[in-house]
């Protein structure tokens, strides 16, 4: 409280004046309130722009990848050659409409005994049998229900005891090392971020893993922006919340 007929305003002792009113006075308020009215502009517009711009740059990243695909159609059919000028994004379309011919064709009888005849005749090629299988492998265990990978988000402590890193179970059934180990060992993989599709493969005791409840998505989602947006968790009720409450005697 300023002292009984004292203006703090007027008062250069007074411990009760205003900071932006004192500014104000001499400018430095209206300065600060500029550059603070400035910078909230520029958070606000960033918000808006990052996730524009990554979209953006994202679906590029895939336009030109999938445009790759128009080397399969005949030259005169080319967007060059019917409308004179690269069109961008014509690959993702042919590249849908090819998934979908060829989904069409091998769940077929005569299409899945051409495509086993091809498998056959590529497993059997050095080096590029190997890389084929671990593709296909790979492809038929993330991409049907089939398999478990990448179906569950866990927290192990890794690189070392007291730091955790989140990943994903890959494997559960690692005969010759569980053996060799003596340990119920399970494939875990710990993805690097912000580039999820790198990171390292870690055998670890089945006992030490923690099951998180976020999903696949959320887990991806927490990488690929650092940790910023992190899933919402709710605390599962314990026994104590579930128990019927008494009435006051």
């Amino acid at each position: 409280m300023a002292r009984a007929g004292v203006n703090p305003l007027a008062d250069p002792t007074s411990t009760d004046r205003d900071p932006d009113v004192d500014d104000a006075g001499d400018g430095k308020g209206d300065r600060r309130s500029f550059a603070r009215r400035l910078r909230n502009h520029l958070i606000a517009g960033l918000l808006i722009w990052i996730p524009v711009m990554v979209t953006v740059w994202v679906i590029r990243f895939l336009s030109r990848i999938l445009d790759q695909s128009l080397v399969l159609l005949p030259p005169p059919w080319r967007p060059e050659a019917l409308f004179g000028t690269y069109i961008p994004g014509v690959g993702i379309i042919l590249s849908f409409l090819l998934l979908v011919l060829t989904g069409i064709v091998v769940r077929n009888l005569f299409g899945g005994q051409i495509v086993e005849g091809f498998e056959n005749l590529v497993r059997r090629i050095p080096v590029i049998g190997s890389v084929y299988g671990g593709a296909k492998t790979f492809s038929e265990t993330v991409l049907t229900d089939k398999g478990k990978s990448f179906k569950q988000v866990v927290l192990v402590e890794f690189p070392r005891k007291g730091l955790f890193s989140v990943g994903f179970i890959t494997s559960e059934e690692m005969e010759e090392v569980q053996a060799r180990t003596e340990q119920d060992v399970v494939c875990f993989f710990v993805p690097t971020t912000p580039n999820p599709t790198t990171g390292f493969l870690v055998a670890v005791d089945r006992n030490e893993i923690v099951r998180l409840d976020m999903t696949v998505d959320e887990a991806f989602k927490m990488l690929l922006t650092l940790g910023v947006v992190v899933p919402r968790w709710q605390r599962p009720p314990v026994a104590a919340d579930l128990a019927p409450q008494q009435p006051p005697p």
